[in-house]
């Protein structure tokens, strides 16, 4: 049998460098189970080590032994041993008939079910719906009537290890995956610079807190009604901004639930309640809803003097104006927008091409190149210009190898905090020192996870070509507007612009199909781009065996 080399462990090495992190920056959070955990895993066989790292990054927390085969490890009952001397991995562990049907095939599950109606042609499905009614009750492996022979092993540290995950990455979005994804070169990320002391959490409340709120928000995913989430959620308040905005989040997903669920009243006190952006605006329209109108115009006109963003202040607007009339006072002086040029188009359909490609097509000439960007462009310029300025080392924004971003990109304060950061970034475009800076960021961080830069769409010809036509005043314009609200105003942006290089011009087209309407933000976008005296229009599209509309 082949020595194993060490390039054949290279999960147990990934693993094992989370545990020095997390050991190294969160010893004074850890509890006594973890701590314990970390020492005993470091005298394990390495076969025993290696076998329970693979069970940990695979999916699901039950394995059978058959399917446990690794040349490296060697014999798994023999590494299996140690885990089950600790307790680590159990053979006891009892099974719902749902988590046995997902272990077996399906003539194994046949041969489980002792009363089965038409045997082989019911799907797996099916027969995993007898069984859940023939046995209602949870029993282990060996248990289960007919069960294969084999020897079933639970994982029994399912929460522990997710505690180590949230702590290195900061979240339980990103999976152990990433550590592979990595050494295979999908994914590549910014060599960011910071100390032993930066660290995603600086309490064990913190760290409790997250888990459980994403303990209730799953539970809500997965069905659980409004009031029994809030009862789960209990009293909950974090001193922690971000764990705080998750929370603030939450209830605003379920105030949006008590709302189409037509709970109005309820709706608008879980609203009353709620710090989350857009909060204010859903508690104006339930007011108009319920003909509260006084209440309706009085917070209206509070959000209309300081509005928490456009989106907030495009919609008051409008709310202003109808319980204006519903009043009966006088009107306030509607804000117009400069309008946008417009043009409409008959083109033929053709097979598996989008509205936005026809367009794209119908305008491209010889020496006018048009391309189907959307909000991709403008973000990728902007994310090659201040480059350095996003991935700035700032407290609380970098603590493990894997950020593709700050940790804190959405937080109101992300602008502020680096202002003097972006303010350098954008004083290159006073002169031609923008252009040899983005060309250089292009060529050094290619292929590097960015939050902005969409490198599969940045060709070095589109890059030239924009670089080339669009002034550097437009780019300040947009990239201030990106900063001012990151979340909101990276979407929304037309989606095909046109090249002429020999002129050093451009446009960009917003393509409207059949039937289709713009958007909010797309709204918020084109006048923008009007007020800046941008080249930007909107083309609406029929297709040429339709009729008009109206």
């Amino acid at each position: 049998m082949p020595i194993p080399q060490a390039a054949d462990f290279y999960y147990l090495k990934n693993f094992q460098t989370v545990l020095d992190w997390v050991s190294g920056r969160y010893s004074d959070l850890l509890s006594t189970q973890e701590v314990s955990f970390v020492e005993q895993f470091r005298t394990l066989p390495q076969s025993a080590q290696a076998l329970l790292v693979r069970m940990v990054m695979r999916k699901g927390s039950h394995f059978r032994l058959s399917k446990l085969a690794y040349d490296e490890i060697g014999c798994t009952e023999t590494a299996a041993q140690p885990l089950l001397d600790l307790g680590w991995l159990s053979t006891e562990n009892p099974l719902s008939a749902a988590e046995l049907a997902k272990l077996l095939l399906k003539h194994e599950l046949l041969g489980v079910l002792t009363e089965s109606d038409s045997g082989s042609k019911l799907s797996k499905a099916a027969l995993t719906e007898q069984l859940e009614q023939q046995q209602s009750l949870a029993m282990a492996w060996q248990q289960w009537p007919q069960i294969p022979a084999d020897t079933l092993y639970s994982l029994t540290l399912g929460e522990l290890f997710d505690r180590f995950r949230l702590l290195f990455f900061g979240n339980l979005a990103q999976s152990w995956s990433e550590f592979v994804l990595a050494d295979l070169g999908v994914f590549r990320y910014e060599q960011v610079r910071f100390s032993a002391q930066s660290r995603g959490f600086h309490s064990r409340r913190d760290i409790d807190d997250y888990l459980h709120l994403r303990r209730c928000r799953e539970a809500f995913a997965d069905g659980a009604s409004v009031a029994d989430t809030l009862a789960q959620l209990g009293q909950f308040q974090s001193q922690n901004p971000w764990i705080e905005q998750r929370h603030q989040r939450l209830l605003f997903q379920l105030s949006q639930q008590l709302e189409r669920d037509g709970a109005l009243d309820e709706a608008l006190l879980l609203y009353q309640q709620c710090r989350y952006t857009g909060a204010r605006q859903r508690q104006i329209r339930i007011l108009e809803k319920t003909q509260q109108y006084d209440a309706a115009y009085k917070l209206a006109v509070q959000a209309d003097a300081s509005p928490e963003n456009e989106a907030e202040r495009q919609l008051v607007e409008r709310a202003l104006r109808r319980l204006e009339r519903k009043l009966k006072h006088a009107s306030s002086k509607e804000k117009k927008d400069i309008a946008t040029p417009e043009q409409r188009l008959q083109l033929p359909r053709q097979p598996d091409t989008g509205v936005e490609q026809a367009v794209a097509m119908h305008f491209a000439e010889h020496d006018a190149p048009v391309y189907y960007v959307e909000n991709t462009l403008i973000c990728s310029l902007f994310g090659l210009l201040c480059w350095d300025a996003v991935f700035t080392p700032l407290p609380g924004a970098f603590f493990h190898p894997f950020h593709s971003a700050p940790a804190d990109l959405h937080s109101s304060d992300f602008y502020s905090r680096r202002r003097d950061l972006f303010d350098h970034c954008l004083a290159r475009l006073e002169s031609e020192e923008y252009l040899d800076c983005i060309r250089a960021v292009f060529q050094q961080k290619q292929g590097i996870q960015s939050p902005f830069v969409v490198w599969s769409m940045l060709s070095d010809e589109l890059l030239e070509q924009a670089l080339t036509c669009i002034p550097a005043a437009h780019l300040k314009h947009w990239f201030e507007r990106l900063l001012g609200d990151i979340k909101a105003n990276r979407a929304g942006m037309p989606d095909l612009i046109q090249f002429w290089p020999a002129e050093q011009r451009y446009r960009m087209i917003e393509v409207k199909g059949p039937g289709d309407r713009l958007q909010d933000n797309q709204r918020r976008w084109l006048a923008f781009c009007a007020q800046h005296a941008m080249p930007v229009e909107v083309c609406y599209v029929q297709w040429s065996e339709q009729e008009r509309e109206p």
